[in-house]
């Protein structure tokens, strides 16, 4: 309890989100499909029309000839067109921000979690009731985001950067010149761009993940359906990882695109907020532009959460001396 409960879940965090993170890039890939809040120059082309016309011939020429928008793709598409063109080891790209986000942001959601967890448990029948669980899940989601909000600006950047023209990459070396060059060029507040969406996200990732693992793993054991064994843990994780991608993939995209924004002096930046970056997209994309990245999502969301309380029980086993 208390500080091994952190160190539990900041262990199993970062081998998770280290193993996955080629799927979490392709989400994020996936999420920027389709913005059109500035006008690509490159898609649109200048012509002088060859000759004038009589101003009484009541007859106009398009000056602009407007190229249509490359198709979107899947997953497994966007995985070989980012070896392809930026190499394998692109999808590893924002990795050590992924390792610092997980450090700070799960470490803390996870013990805090444990914490709140043995306090709120009940002495007689050993049980947690359902809306506890859910309501420690949204107290520790929202205390680790809220602390990991820079690490998760950078690592979307990075993953993020490969998209761009060459001349607009801001080619990251690290999360450290990731926050250096945020903090230097956009100020220190800007590492918490987004801060509301990537808390609003952490509490609903949080509670119905850790709540929902807790509960079928409760479930299944209660049940005699199975051991309390790594099948147990892998079929309860699996529940949890589909509830937690179903619930917040809404919420992933628009944070994914308010960090995302390039914001330049005197420039009017793409989304005013949060708000006003769903009402764009919903407009101008369709509803279901809220789910795009599902299938990544889950693809990642499965395993890692699989990797996770896998991880996190056998250690626990390991720590459970000390």
């Amino acid at each position: 309890m208390g500080l091994k409960g952190f160190a539990e879940g900041g262990i199993a965090s970062i081998i998770a989100g280290a193993s996955t993170h080629p799927l979490d890039l392709i989400k994020v890939r996936m999420q920027l499909q389709g913005e059109s809040h500035i006008p690509n120059p490159s898609a649109l082309q200048s012509y002088r029309p060859a000759f004038a016309l009589s101003s009484a011939a009541n007859i106009s020429l398009p000056t602009t000839l407007e190229v249509p928008p490359l198709p979107r793709v899947g997953p497994l598409s966007i995985g070989l067109r980012i070896i392809q063109s930026e190499g394998a080891n692109a999808l590893f790209s924002g990795v050590s921000a992924t390792i610092l986000r997980q450090t700070l942001y799960s470490t803390t959601r996870t013990g805090l979690y444990d914490v709140l967890k043995h306090k709120w448990t009940d002495s007689e029948t050993n049980n947690m009731p359902l809306a506890r669980k859910i309501v420690a899940g949204l107290i520790s989601g929202a205390v680790g985001a809220a602390i990991g909000n820079p690490a998760d600006v950078a690592m979307v950047r990075m993953q993020a950067d490969g998209r761009l023209p060459i001349e607009h990459r801001r080619n990251y070396k690290s999360v450290v010149d990731a926050l250096g060059q945020m903090s230097k060029h956009e100020g220190v507040a800007s590492l918490w761009r987004g801060s509301g969406l990537t808390i609003n996200r952490a509490m609903i990732v949080t509670a119905s993940q850790l709540a929902t693992y807790d509960q079928a793993k409760e479930m299944i054991l209660e049940k005699g359906l199975m051991n309390d064994g790594i099948g147990t843990h892998v079929m309860a994780s699996f529940v949890a990882g589909f509830v937690a991608s179903v619930a917040s993939n809404p919420i992933d995209v628009i944070k994914t695109r308010v960090m995302n924004m390039k914001v330049e002096p005197e420039v009017e930046p793409p989304y005013k907020g949060a708000l006003d970056c769903a009402m764009k997209t919903v407009r101008v994309e369709g509803p279901m532009a809220l789910y795009k990245g599902f299938i990544p999502t889950i693809s990642r969301q499965g395993p890692f959460t699989v990797v996770l309380f896998v991880t996190l029980e056998q250690v626990r086993k390991l720590l459970k001396d000390f």
